[in-house]
């Protein structure tokens, strides 16, 4: 086949070798999307010389401008000009299921030896305070690339004290969207007052809900309900959260962590920094933690139900219409309205962090491995630095309990 806009051959491959090329990419998909998206270009742009770089750049634009993982996201568009709709789904079906299937296994395993046996209780203890470590780092990351100006940082500040007095997430990227296309337009005035009007409502929200004794967030946040949710709610908490998650993986986790812990309560936050923990360690996008958070919500049904609910966006995007995607990535006020909403889940992942951290920082040794953690996450570059992070401090905790430091 060859490609409309650059008259490049795309090597005709049967949906077999396509499915397993992409499964090939699956496998090898460690170190997060940046080490994934270079392993994509070097095998079918500099190597096989598929479309031309220039060509893969703008492409990559534009599903970073657009939620999802855009590593997944990638592998369907190539999928797709190998062999239409079909060889797209099964580009990104081959990509996503060694990580869906591995942690399919090890939500099962999770939930018959994880929570009770001291050995994995000892382990995941020291993966929490890693992981925290790693969010830290993907808010800085994220950040340092999003928050470009003073008004970019005066959103991501407001949508962050609004989320920790209980603002509704869709309220703050609403308002980070619009706040950004008013101060772009020098309407300094009217931006003020939304910003004052979002912080003065959500804390009138927050006193109230102290003052009439409703369960507060901090609650939620730690005990977990025995009402499970149904199929129906997971798979639209995944569609949700994959339709929101702009800027990288990382931005998906106040949604999900929002719906689990803090409204369904089917989790609470020491089992959601662990299904971060597990996809750490995992050749796959960061997102597949989403399979674990169903997996705990309602069995293999639910992990099956919310993952395809947050895959389902990376996948229409492309099978739907790439081409139509590029124009409208164009609109400048459309452009403006993203960056703004990248600055507001800045701030919610800012807020969401400190809760995280607070589950998994609880006592000195933890603040220590988190403390380790925060080093090696800066200065370790190696695509293997995650899965070395965590599982080390996995280990660190396991020594730790066996000399009887740790309780």
């Amino acid at each position: 086949m060859q490609n409309n806009q650059n008259s490049i051959n795309v090597p005709h491959e049967s949906y077999l070798r396509l499915f397993i090329r992409f499964l090939r990419f699956g496998l090898l998909a460690w170190g997060g999307p940046v080490a994934q998206i270079a392993m994509i270009r070097q095998e079918l742009v500099d190597e096989e010389r598929w479309i031309p770089n220039a060509r893969f750049n703008r492409v990559l634009a534009v599903y970073q401008a657009l939620p999802g993982p855009e590593a997944h996201e990638m592998c369907v568009y190539f999928g797709m000009i190998a062999r239409g709709r079909f060889g797209g789904f099964l580009a990104g079906l081959g990509f996503m299921l060694p990580g869906f299937l591995l942690m399919f296994a090890l939500s099962w395993f999770y939930l018959k030896y994880g929570i009770s046996s001291p050995f994995f209780g000892a382990f995941f203890f020291g993966c929490q305070a890693a992981v925290g470590a790693l969010i830290l780092r993907a808010v800085h990351r994220i950040g340092g690339h999003a928050l470009l100006d003073r008004s970019l940082w005066g959103i991501a500040i407001v949508s962050g004290i609004s989320a920790l007095l209980g603002a509704h997430f869709l309220i703050i990227l609403i308002f980070a969207g619009i706040a950004y296309i008013l101060l772009k337009r020098s309407y300094y005035i009217p931006a003020l007052a939304l910003g004052i009007l979002l912080i003065s409502g959500s804390a009138f929200y927050s006193m109230n809900v102290l003052s009439f004794g409703i369960v507060s967030k901090t609650v939620t946040q730690t005990l977990a309900s025995s009402e499970s949710p149904s199929l129906i709610s997971l798979f639209y908490s995944g569609l949700r959260s994959g339709l929101l998650t702009f800027g990288g993986a990382y931005t998906v986790i106040p949604y999900l962590q929002h719906d689990a812990v803090e409204v369904g309560r089917w989790m609470t936050n020491n089992q959601f920094l662990d299904g971060l923990a597990l996809s750490g360690i995992l050749p796959a996008p960061l997102i597949i933690f989403a399979t674990f958070v169903g997996y705990i919500g309602g069995g293999a049904l639910g992990a099956l139900a919310l993952t395809i609910g947050i895959f389902a966006p990376a996948f229409s995007f492309t099978l739907i219409g790439h081409k139509y995607l590029e124009r409208l990535i164009e609109n400048k006020a459309l452009h403006v309205f993203n960056d703004g909403i990248t600055a507001g889940v800045v701030g919610l992942i800012s807020a969401t962090s400190i809760g995280l951290l607070k589950a998994g920082i609880t006592n000195i040794y933890a603040l220590g491995i988190f403390l380790l953690s925060m080093f090696l996450v800066y200065r370790w570059k190696s695509k293997y630095a995650v899965l070395g992070i965590v599982f080390s401090a996995g280990i660190i905790a396991l020594l730790l309990k066996y000399i009887g430091t740790l309780q």
